[in-house]
């Protein structure tokens, strides 16, 4: 008996081993070739699946994260030519985080990276590397890895995801070094320097704080209180005020739009009339081209 129970206890301690070391993402990647001409496409789905290989098997960190808890995001590739073993396109890239005590689950990013330019030959590997850029693809897949991680401990905890804003700097300035499309700072306010600087910079970095305050101390709180948690999330929009000083088109204004515009509708559906114009004063002069959504929140009747 005392074996059998010993086995057991071996047996669970190797399975929970197993789980905390499990790879951090579940990523689902898909393919839209439609503007590719030709009717031999096979080395697109070759990469689809090597992609989605790459994003899910990969150890990008020592988090222990269980498997049950991988983080959930989306890759949408678009693909508009592919010449001479170069493709282009854009990319959607999608991320999001379970609500304490719910069912719901609500997004931390919805971008459209459309710098993405690349050279693959069917069947070439992914090799994933910490220390320098193997290719172009592998260096935008790690950018996003990376940005998944960062983004989603923050929201958990309140610059949790430091470490992974450092390893996304580094992977910038290999991209940099490089010379290939989407890194170069100021060349385009919306490519992936532009994202990493809007979390990072000193004058726009408080966006941070607004994803902690927005979803622990906000979404997560209204399954025990709504006002509370209602409170807090009008109260950390003055984060968006700060970033629209700061720099008026940060890409953090945007890809915050992107996410949020419609679910904070749903959020204040049911509050008094004072905090929905207090959201409204503070959406408005950062969204004007945004009417619908913003004119929902201070009415709170949708269209």
């Amino acid at each position: 008996m005392i074996r059998i129970l010993i086995k057991c206890v071996f047996l669970f301690n190797l399975l929970s081993a197993i789980n905390l070391g499990a790879q951090e993402l579940n990523c689902t990647v898909e393919f839209n070739t439609d503007q590719i001409n030709g009717s031999n496409k096979s080395v697109f789905e070759t990469l689809r699946e090597a992609v989605t290989e790459y994003m899910n098997t990969t150890k990008f960190s020592n988090a222990q994260i269980m498997a049950s808890e991988r983080i959930e995001c989306r890759m949408f590739f678009t693909f508009k030519d592919y010449t001479d073993g170069i493709m282009s396109g854009d990319l959607q890239v999608q991320l999001t985080r379970p609500v304490y005590n719910s069912s719901y689950t609500t997004t931390l990013i919805n971008f459209k990276d459309t710098k993405i330019d690349f050279s693959y030959q069917e069947g070439e590997p992914l090799v994933f590397s910490e220390n320098q850029m193997e290719s172009q693809l592998t260096a935008i897949l790690n950018f996003y890895a990376y940005l998944f991680l960062a983004v989603d401990f923050d929201s958990f905890s309140r610059h949790g995801g430091q470490a992974f804003f450092d390893r996304l700097a580094q992977i910038v300035q290999m991209g940099q070094s490089s010379g290939e499309a989407g890194w170069k700072a100021f060349e385009d306010t919306k490519n992936r320097s532009a994202v990493l600087a809007s979390y990072t910079d000193q004058s726009t970095q408080c966006i941070r704080d607004l994803l902690y305050e927005y979803h622990r101390t906000g979404l997560d709180e209204m399954s025990v209180s709504v006002d509370k948690g209602r409170a807090n999330i009008t109260s950390t929009l003055e984060n968006l005020s700060t970033v629209y000083k700061a720099n008026p088109m940060s890409v953090a204004l945007s890809m915050f739009k992107d996410a949020k515009l419609d679910e904070l509708v749903n959020v204040y559906s049911q509050a008094p009339q004072t905090e929905r114009e207090k959201v409204y004063d503070i959406l408005y002069p950062i969204y004007p081209t945004e009417s619908n959504q913003v004119d929902q929140i201070k009415t709170g009747k949708t269209k």
